[in-house]
């Protein structure tokens, strides 16, 4: 079992793979807005790159 497994079973339903980009994302622009660049770089490099995961390369037959 991997650390980030996003190929889990766990995700095949599209609303908690929506539901844990939005969180990500919505963390980043949080921390930009409240002045941390720092962590909304952090954040907003793990929401792009769930997105990639999530939306462009995800199999549901996985």
């Amino acid at each position: 079992m991997k650390f980030f497994d996003v190929r889990s079973p766990w995700f095949r339903p599209m609303w908690r793979r929506i539901l844990v980009f939005g969180v990500t994302a919505a963390w980043s622009v949080f921390e930009l807005v409240n002045g941390n660049p720092g962590w909304a770089l952090l954040f907003g490099a793990a929401a792009a790159w769930l997105a990639w995961q999530f939306f462009f390369v995800f199999d549901q037959a996985d």
